[in-house]
């Protein structure tokens, strides 16, 4: 099993130290209000996805989302992918369902 995180450059800066201060260093901000706290975190299984491409398509249709803050990928090759989202809009499960079609895959949760 291998999870890839993409950044996608949905904040600003990195806080003093780098990292989001959990010590994984990647470089984005730790949620430091209420209203950048996550209203939901969503665990999806996607079929189709088979390599770097599949997991930036996703991404990109994902976070083009209002509302959808983060996006996470744990590609799994000859198996449903996770996909998890972080969100804090009110975007809807069938704009979440409608563009993992839009971007050539099938959600099967």
């Amino acid at each position: 099993m291998t999870e890839q995180r993409i950044d996608l450059g949905l904040t600003a800066s990195a806080p003093a130290g780098g990292g989001c201060g959990d010590g994984c260093g990647c470089g984005h901000r730790a949620a430091s209000s209420p209203a950048a706290t996550p209203a939901s975190n969503d665990v999806l299984s996607v079929e189709g996805m088979t390599c770097d491409h599949c997991v930036r398509a996703v991404t990109e249709e994902l976070s083009a989302l209002e509302g959808v803050d983060v996006v996470w990928v744990d590609l799994r090759v000859g198996e449903s992918s996770l996909v998890r989202i972080a969100r804090t809009g009110a975007v809807s499960d069938d704009d979440i369902a409608a563009a993992i079609d839009e971007a050539g895959y099938r959600l099967t949760r």
